[in-house]
């Protein structure tokens, strides 16, 4: 079996720079380029805080987590069966992301057997360098962090614990590293380092711990304002404050805003901060309503009041008596309603449709709409005098584009909630699909981010994370770039361009006939517009003209044709 690494253009394809958002990403996580002297530095922290085991502890957790990502890639990067070159990929991305030098010595394995042996030559490892910086030449091998990838890395693709071990290191005074790794009940003393890699780990039950915390905490918290209404941007805080200011008094309130932003919510949470906690809150959407059944929706009915009124039936102001209504889409609700509605806040009593006598109720209004009253009282659907006694206290709830910092905290609310929700753990979100989720437009606010961290809980795999294409199954990728044989940072062309390529070069034409059919092309797609066409080009217009007016001139210099004069 041969040892010589495959080429390695399609992993330097997944390690994309992104200068402009600050972000280097390895296919869709996120990696950081750091000084070896900082993780030296963390290293001996530590050592110094928790003590050399716990430390050696968390730092092969650690490397056992990045090998075990890198895995994930490699069979996303050369799928099919498991051959050689598929698990090369480790120790190529190992390389690729500054660990050492590997160079393979001795590799067998049988996946469906269970069987595995590799030993592997690291120069240049980074970990034995930091740990003779502070600590000098050490008895014992020092690369608890590399050898945890090389763990993570081969038990994933082996289904089963695979136990790597430095025969050599470094940082004890070698010329170079070398590893031997086989299944942990190979090793003599294999039980004695399990406490690095299995679930009984330190790391392993802080983090089951948090998890049923969070849970927990999710199940507890009250529908409305616990766990609903988060957030710390400028925008949101100054819409809360108000809200919590009005809250102990019995003013009616007005809550503006766009379709989703947690108008309902606001109308919870200042019912609960109010002295009508314990009492009734009622919720009506004016818009989901027909017309001819909304007053008796509103103010009840009584027995024979029209065809099907078998019995008397209390309305939702009559419900809420004591408590608050929420009178949702507002702006929808028919001119005679609306007369209706005026009567009821002037009077502080209801008349049941079909009835003779007054009801005095004691609610609390709040009503919320997403349409602009004064436009609608100008356009003749809402009557003036009802607007001026719905907007004794409006607050306006900004959109979910206007307070981005909130978008993170709010979906990791809901990723709790909904793991409870349905029975599911769920780590949480990559880092990927958070900046997705903060790039996003947000039409739908925070019923739709609401919509989307449920689905990605639901597609997310247990005990995985959430990922971007959970979240955005139609996203488009992202232009990608990464790093030449050179390490220079370069655009990498993708499959798609690559296949263009391979279909231009297989057609014969020269670079020039292909830049003429293209210019044609664009033209004519622009009908004869030169800027349009140069848009479409990624040209400017003088650009485009100039290549153009060469072409031109290119033609009327050819020789003629078959000896005869070229016609204009």
């Amino acid at each position: 079996m041969s040892l010589k690494f495959p080429p390695n253009d399609d992993l330097r394809r997944l390690l994309r720079f992104e200068p402009d958002s600050g972000a280097i990403w390895l296919g869709d996580r996120r990696m950081v380029l750091m000084h070896t002297m900082a993780l030296a530095e963390l290293r001996q922290d530590l050592m110094t805080s928790v003590g050399p085991e716990h430390a050696r502890r968390i730092l092969t957790r650690m490397g056992y987590a990045s090998g075990v990502c890198d895995a994930e890639y490699a069979r996303k990067t050369r799928p099919g069966e498991v051959s050689l070159d598929t698990f090369l990929v480790g120790p190529q991305l190992f390389m690729l992301e500054g660990a050492a030098h590997v160079t393979p010595i001795k590799l067998s394995f049988d996946i469906q057997a269970g069987q595995f042996y590799g030993e592997f030559s690291w120069e240049h490892s980074w970990e034995a360098f930091a740990h003779r910086q502070k600590f000098g030449l050490v008895d014992d091998p020092a690369c608890w962090t590399l050898l945890g990838y090389a763990s993570g890395y081969t038990s994933a693709f082996m289904g089963r614990l695979i136990l790597f071990k430095e025969t050599l290191c470094s940082g004890c005074g070698a010329n170079h590293c070398q590893i031997v790794g086989r299944p942990i009940e190979e090793w003599p003393d294999g039980e004695a380092h399990r406490v690095y890699f299995t679930d009984d780990s330190l790391m392993e039950k802080m983090e089951a711990l948090q998890s049923q915390v969070e849970v927990l905490k999710s199940t507890l918290e009250p529908a409305g304002l616990g766990g609903q209404l988060i957030g710390n941007s400028t925008a949101f805080r100054k819409a809360y404050a108000l809200m919590q200011k009005v809250a102990p008094t019995q003013a009616t309130v007005l809550l503006t805003g766009e379709t989703g932003v947690g108008k309902e919510r606001f109308a919870r949470a200042l019912h609960e901060l109010s002295n009508r906690a314990d009492k009734p809150f009622v919720a009506v959407n004016c818009a989901a309503l027909p017309a001819e059944l909304i007053e008796a929706e509103l103010f009840g009915v009584e027995k024979g009041a029209y065809t099907g009124a078998h019995a008397a039936r209390a309305g939702r102001f009559e419900r809420a008596d004591g408590g608050t209504l929420l009178l949702d889409e507002v702006g929808e609700m028919p001119m005679a309603a609306q007369t209706k509605l005026l009567r009821v806040l002037q009077e502080g009593e209801i008349e049941r449709v079909g009835g003779e006598t007054t009801r005095k109720v004691n609610v609390r209004l709040v009503a919320a709409t997403n349409v602009d009253l004064g436009q609608a009282v100008l356009a003749g659907r809402f009557r003036a005098d009802l607007m001026y006694r719905l907007n004794v206290y409006p607050i306006c709830i900004p959109p979910l584009r206007e307070r981005k910092a909130d978008i993170e905290p709010l979906a990791q609310g809901m990723l709790a909630r909904f793991c409870a929700l349905h029975g599911k753990r769920v780590l949480g979100f990559e880092e990927r699909a958070l900046q997705a989720l903060q790039q996003h437009e947000w039409p739908g606010n925070v019923r739709e981010l609401e919509n989307l961290v449920e689905r990605g809980v639901i597609l997310a795999s247990q005990g995985g994370m959430v990922e971007v294409e959970h979240l955005f199954p139609n996203q488009p990728d992202a232009v990608q770039t990464g790093l030449n044989a050179q390490g220079q940072l370069v655009r990498l062309p993708s499959a798609q361009d690559d296949d263009l390529s391979a279909r231009i070069l297989n057609s014969g034409s020269s670079l020039e006939e292909i830049e003429a059919r293209v210019l044609d092309h664009a033209v004519a797609r622009a009908h004869g517009n030169l800027s349009e066409a140069a848009r479409l080009l990624g040209l400017t217009r003088p650009q485009l003209a100039y290549r153009l007016k060469r072409r031109h001139a290119s033609d009327a210099d050819a020789p003629p044709v078959d000896g005869k004069a070229a016609q204009e």
